[in-house]
């Protein structure tokens, strides 16, 4: 047995079965491929996979329990390289972030400004996806720490803790209607938003279903004229007049978006939350508690070791 032949079979369930797409992906060849799975279920004694012809077509139900053994073998022996690195190269190495497009944009700028001050010799990697991709990067070892409103805190796999709370605002050009009737204090209600076009985020992202409930609550259908994943697009199409925009708080800056006003919606939408997802099992080096410390203060290292122990499938709160 060989760990080539444990990322044949992880391999193969990962691409879809189709050993054309594994062998590219492990620089091998085909042939290859299929000599290293059948040499290990040899050695085993069962078929991990159903074949149609010379296909693979799934997993047989030995294959299913052997599935889960194959990839926590792959993640341990990652963590005995990480183990090693960090001992060799201390603060040198790379650390990988995946995180949607607001918390990259506007959540974690002051968090990797800081930790580049501390550890110049660490490189790193911002991946930006949608809150599944963000999962899905960390799941796949692709990502050491993956921040998202959405979706970490459903997989078993994943570790998803509390960062901060975060709350929708309105955002409308200066001299619109509602920014007008906001400074003579009138209180701005879901039917009177219903009345206008809205901007807002797609489905999925930055708290767009809390954005959906609360419509739903209220009997009301928005008008939703253009949906976008980033802040900045949202705020560039209600500038231009095509609608009132919806967006996260932190996503306006007074001095950045002076064609804008913001509007406070905390009374209109609930209260969102960040997470900080970890691959569960995962070795991670000393910097990678730093960057941490540096985006959430409370996540402790003492903390964070808690939840990794705690048992799957468990929401951890601080």
């Amino acid at each position: 047995m060989n760990f080539q032949q444990l990322r044949s079979v992880r391999e193969t369930v990962r691409q879809g079965f189709n050993l054309t797409e594994v062998a590219l992906v492990l620089h091998t060849s085909q042939p290859g491929v299929s000599r290293q799975i059948r040499e290990l279920e040899e050695e085993l004694g069962v078929e991990i996979f159903v074949r149609a012809g010379k296909r693979l077509t799934g997993l047989t139900p030995p294959g299913e329990v052997v599935l889960p053994i194959v990839e926590r073998l792959l993640v341990e022996a990652d963590n005995l390289r990480r183990a090693g690195a960090d001992f060799a190269a201390q603060d040198r190495g790379t650390l990988t972030i995946a995180a949607t497009h607001s918390q990259a944009r506007y959540a974690l700028p002051p968090a990797v400004r800081d930790f580049r001050a501390t550890h110049p010799d660490v490189v790193l990697q911002l991946h930006q996806g949608s809150p599944r991709q963000v999962a899905q990067m960390l799941l796949d070892g692709e990502a050491d720490i993956g921040i998202a409103t959405e979706a970490l805190a459903g997989y078993e796999a994943l570790v998803a803790l509390p960062c901060y709370s975060w709350s929708h605002a309105v955002v409308v050009p200066r001299g619109h209607v509602l920014a007008q009737e906001a400074d003579r204090g009138v209180v701005l209600t879901l039917p009177r938003l219903a009345e206008f076009p809205l901007i807002t985020y797609e489905g999925g992202y930055t708290g767009r279903s809390h954005i959906d409930e609360a419509f739903a609550r209220h009997a009301l259908v928005p008008n939703v004229v253009l949906a976008a994943m980033d802040a900045d697009v949202i705020k560039t199409y209600v500038e231009l007049g095509m609608g009132v925009g919806l967006v996260a708080s932190i996503a306006y800056d007074e001095a950045r978006d002076a064609g804008l006003r913001a509007i406070d919606a905390r009374h209109l939408f609930a209260t969102n939350m960040t997470r900080l997802a970890l691959r569960r099992g995962a070795y991670l080096r000393r910097y990678a508690y730093e960057f941490i410390r540096c985006f959430a203060p409370p996540l402790t290292p003492e903390l964070i070791g808690q939840a990794m122990a705690s048992a799957e499938g468990s929401r951890f709160e601080i």
